[in-house]
């Protein structure tokens, strides 16, 4: 009988839990290696200040809800607020590791310091990777058959340099490094970029700094999390009906309608927010509070960092200095992984040549595997847990990668698609789309929802994956490892939505919706002749 394969996981942040679950499910043996003495990763909020652990500011809230950013076969308690707090989202992923006995797996205060091929990798595929208990001091070295890299991307802060920076006589430090707001009262403070942390970081400045300036080279669109009705906005747009329309629709139709509608809200010109891009050319950028933020005058947008002076910063387009006492860098991070030699995984510019962002496609063994370098356009929980699934079927055997030609021309594919559709900056080098991404490996696994027997053999089902959001548990229908109570809670998922706002002893009352109405007959009348299509070319071939 063949001995169980052992698979190395570096980190036990949400992706490495989940990797140690699919291995585990996959009948493969994990070691998790953690750097620190806790689980969980980024959303475990600490004070320390250290290289290479990331972490939360004391005030994050998770940008994504709770029902879509759930893992696939566990949904989140119902009276979670539907954007949990990141006390929250740490208590769900710890739950999670113990519900699936991922804990027993893991080496606490382990830092992973080099991992090399073994002395018969060209035959064999297996790793050496050394370890150092930073307790004991002890360096250890072990062979693997496999290795799965889950430390993300928000490890290593990217912090450029500006003219005159050094006669600055104020603070200057990257949001990976703000906990608090602590220390800012009554300062005068820069930040610099307009992504999630740049947003977070000026609207929570703001509330005891006397004035942030918000510095954007690009400008943003801005989304909220409060979208129709008061629901979770991602839970509203990210649907597979919306997106099989901004797939064959025309891109700036599709554009124009999105800008519009967030333009409703606030326009993004009067704000001097508006960039030059497209709104669906960027990541998400997610903030409710900073329109009213810059409506009160207590943020206030600028363009970029021309140069530095003494005693504070000169804007582009700018002739005067503006004081100011200290500069936040929320300029985001570098792709970096200092255990991992370049002939192993080069890394230029930021960006990573990975086959389906996973495998590195020069090395001949499918043995070494980087998840949760990603960027998608939706929550980030389900698309790195399909990661973990298909990457631990290709471990166990049951699936193969193709030919190195394919996945370089897979490879060269997907950038020339982000050349052509986003920003060029190195946050938009890991961009992948929510749907698209997971469907494409939930399909090789066998685990992508087959639309059109659902609609033949299960039409409220269908309906609800279809129509409704993209609830992760639609993957665990059918293929490996499914769970029985996928059905229940896609069909339910609007009862956990609700539950948070009841009363103690409120029963939730669910308005009854008639399936077939007006709005829904004129709804299917726009749709027909794409669900046609979307039947002939994708369903049909997946019946």
């Amino acid at each position: 009988m063949p001995e169980t394969k052992r698979v190395a996981v570096i980190g036990a942040g949400p992706c490495g839990l989940g990797a140690v679950k699919a291995l585990k499910d996959e009948g493969l043996e994990p070691v998790c290696f953690e750097r620190t003495g806790h689980l969980g990763g980024l959303w475990r909020y600490h004070d320390d200040d250290v290289n290479g652990i990331a972490s939360v500011m004391k005030t994050t809230i998770i940008n994504t809800s709770k029902e879509l950013g759930a893992a696939s076969d566990c949904p989140p308690p119902a009276e979670y607020p539907n954007y949990m707090h990141h006390t929250l989202m740490y208590d769900y992923i710890k739950s999670l590791a113990e519900k699936f006995d991922c804990v027993r797996h893991i080496r606490y205060h382990h830092e992973t310091l080099k991992i090399d091929k073994a002395d018969d990798y060209e035959k064999t595929g297996r790793w050496v990777v050394t370890n150092k208990n930073t307790q004991t001091g002890e360096v250890i070295s072990e062979v693997f058959d496999c290795v799965t890299v889950c430390i993300g991307h928000h490890v290593y802060p990217n912090e450029p340099t500006f003219p005159g920076q050094e006669e600055f006589n104020g603070k200057i430090m990257h949001t990976h490094s703000l906990k608090k707001v602590d220390g800012f009262e009554d300062r005068r403070v820069v930040v610099v970029g307009v992504g999630n942390s740049g947003m977070d970081a000026a609207v929570e400045l703001s509330a005891v700094a006397s004035k942030v300036y918000l510095s954007s080279r690009r400008g943003a669109w801005v989304l909220p999390r409060v979208g129709p009705k008061g629901h979770p906005f991602d839970a509203a747009f990210v649907r597979r009906y919306f997106n099989l329309l901004q797939r064959y629709l025309p891109y700036d139709l599709v554009c124009n309608f999105s800008e519009k509608q967030l333009n409703e809200r606030f326009n993004h010109t009067t704000y001097n927010l508006k960039p030059k891009h497209r709104v669906w050319s960027q990541h998400p950028t997610v903030s409710d509070t900073l329109p009213i933020k810059l409506l009160s005058g207590t943020v206030v947008v600028r363009n970029g960092i021309h140069h530095f002076t003494k005693n504070g910063v000169v804007f582009e387009g700018e002739k005067d200095e503006t004081e100011v006492d200290a500069v936040i860098l929320a300029t985001g991070y570098r792709v970096k992984f200092p255990f991992l030699s370049d002939d192993i995984l080069p890394v230029k510019d930021n960006r990573v040549q990975l086959y389906k962002f996973i495998y590195p496609p020069h090395l001949p063994h499918p043995t070494l595997a980087i998840l949760g370098l990603i960027q998608p356009s939706g929550p980030g929980f389900p698309v790195g847990e399909m990661q973990c699934r298909w990457t631990a079927r290709i471990m166990s055997g049951h699936l193969n990668l193709p030919p190195k030609e394919q996945m370089y021309a897979d490879i060269r594919k997907r950038e020339e698609f982000i050349r052509k559709r986003f920003v060029d900056s190195p946050r938009h080098t890991l961009q992948v789309d929510f749907i698209g991404y997971q469907d494409e490996l939930a399909e090789e696994i066998g685990a992508k929802p087959n639309l059109l027997k659902l609609a033949l053999t299960d039409p409220k089902l269908f309906w609800a994956v279809f129509f409704g959001p993209s609830l992760p548990y639609q993957y665990r229908l059918q293929g490996p490892h499914t769970w029985e109570g996928a059905r229940d809670a896609i069909l339910t998922y609007k009862e956990r939505v609700y539950a948070p706002f009841q009363k103690p002893g409120q029963e939730i009352v669910l308005r009854k919706k008639k399936i077939i109405s007006g709005g829904t007959i004129a709804k299917l009348f726009f749709l027909l002749p794409l669900i046609w299509y979307f039947f002939l070319n994708v369903a049909i071939a997946d019946f």
